[in-house]
Parts: structure tokens; sequence; C-alpha cells
């Protein structure tokens, strides 16, 4: 009886309630989290940096292809968007779990990394945004060539993927306006990826990591919302495997605007807003050492 009061009243010796640690971080911890990976990436050899932006890009690739497969021959709309999403979704987990540098995560983790620090005009850190970004566009190619060179896809595979380029590229019937509206669209892309990295670093787990990224990837899939990064997967093999529409509608007409639009939407509405927004709790390594600190004996 006394072991079982005991643990009911669930107290130390101290007198303080033992309650079991949080399963994530709160958000200010996030925050310190992405400066922290923001450093980290940009300490790295420049020959790592690469590496690990094509192995990012190849996973675009992978993910874009899994993302058609899933829903080949699907009707319902519902569960077309939802497994369509969970097809991406894998690509993005494998980004997010290995290390790999994708453009459109560096969009929020870089940012997370300079509002912390005095000095934003270091030239090495626009080298590694231009590096990260061409290496996923090359990764994501590679990958292309390699899966049509296997031959492993079937017929009704490049049917459903000829409507995902459709949808993808139906901006460039609105002339000037569409070119902004794949703008604004790939704000909210990387709005919600940005959201999809602060919910994945949140998690301690594998599995909480996991369902952190899937959640907000379904969204943006569903919405057809415009990720670069996920445009580079679908368009190496439209570009392989369709003459639908040129190198250059593909580069111009949606990544260009797509890539403007992610770095607002990851850079200012995840990362400046949460950096502003949780500055007075953010206990970094990485800043400017303005934050509040309490004193022990008040």
């Amino acid at each position: 009886m006394a072991d079982e009061n005991t643990n009911e009243q669930d107290v130390t010796s101290k007198g303080k309630v033992d309650r079991p640690s949080r399963q994530f971080y709160i958000p200010s911890q996030i925050v310190d989290e992405f400066g922290e990976k923001g450093r980290d990436h940009l300490n790295k050899p420049f020959s790592g940096q690469f590496l690990l932006a094509m192995t990012a890009g190849s996973f675009m690739t992978f993910g874009a292809v899994f993302s058609v497969l899933l829903a080949v021959g699907v009707e319902t709309k519902g569960f077309y968007y939802l497994l369509s999403g969970l097809g991406f979704a894998a690509g993005y987990a494998m980004v997010f779990i290995s290390g790999a540098v994708l453009f459109t995560e560096i969009n929020v983790l870089l940012p997370s990394y300079l509002f912390n620090k005095a000095n934003l005009m270091k030239r090495t850190i626009y080298k590694f945004w231009c590096a990260t970004y061409i290496g996923n566009i090359i990764g994501a190619f590679l990958v292309a060539v390699l899966i049509q060179m296997s031959g492993s896809l079937a017929p009704e595979f490049y049917n459903e993927f000829s409507m995902y380029l459709d949808h993808k590229m139906k901006f460039i019937d609105h002339g000037v306006k569409g070119w902004f509206e794949v703008l604004v669209s790939g704000i909210l892309a990387n709005w919600l990826i940005g959201m999809a990295a602060f919910l994945t670093t949140a998690a301690r787990d594998f599995t909480g990591k996991v369902l952190g990224t899937v959640l907000p990837v379904v969204l943006f899939v569903a919405g057809n919302f415009q990720h670069s990064a996920a445009n580079m997967g679908y368009f190496s093999m439209g570009i392989l495997a369709s003459d639908q529409y040129t190198w250059y509608e593909y580069v111009f007409l949606n990544l260009v605007p797509a890539s403007i639009g992610n770095l607002i939407g990851g850079g200012i509405l995840v990362s400046l807003l949460f950096s502003y927004a949780y500055k007075e709790d953010i206990q970094t390594s990485l800043g400017q050492g303005k934050q509040k600190k309490k004193k022990n004996n008040q």
C-alpha cells in the first residue's frame, strides 16, 4: 500500500512532482536548433555541401516518382491527394533524417542562423546557397536519368505523370499574371515546408519526425503549391519522358518565380517570424548575446 500511494502521489524526495520529460522541443528551442543546423551546414567543406545537395535533389526525384505511382488509377480526389502527398513525403523524410541539404530547407535554417548574428554579408553564405540550388538540380536530374535508363516504370505511370505536369504548369496559360501566381504559390509552399522542418525538429523520435514531415507535405501537394525543390524532381522526369513543355518553360516560367517565393516563405514567414516572436526565450550560442538571462539567486 505504501508503494502504491507513493506511485499515485508521484512525488520526489525534494517534494516536487516528478513529471515525465517532454517528447518534443518547445518553439524557442526549435528556432535555436534551426540556427545551429544552419551553422553546421555552413561549416561543412564545400565538397560535402555539394554532395549533400545532390543527395537531397535525388530524393526529390524519388519522391516525385513515388507520388505518381501511389496515385495511379485512383479516382477519388481526396484519396488521390492523400496518396500523392504520402509518396512525396517519403522524399522529404529521407532529406530531413539523412541531413541532406535541400534548397527550401536551407531557406529556413540559414536565415535562423543569420537573424541571430551581426554579420549577414559573408560571401561563403551566398556561395553555399547557390551551390545548394545547383546541387539539388543536378541530383534530381541524375536520378531521373537513372530511372529512365532502368526501364522500370509502366506506361500507366507516364499517362498519370503527364497530368501531373499539366497541373504543375497550368500557370503558363495566364501570362504575366501566371508568373506572379507561381511566386505567391511558392511563398505558401515553403511556408508549409518550413513548418514540416519545424515539426520534424520538434520531434525527438523517428516516428514523430516522419509524422511531422507528412502532414505539411500532404497539404502542399494537395494544394498544388509550387515548391521549387519538388518541381526539380517532376521537371527532371518531364524533360526526359515528355515533350509537353520545354526546359525553358520549366525553368523561367516555374522554377524561377517559385524559388523567389520559396525564399520569402521560408525566410520571412517561418524563420524571421519565429526568431522575432521568441527572441527573448532563445538561448543560443549563435547570436548577439542580448538574450535575457535569469539569475539563479533571485
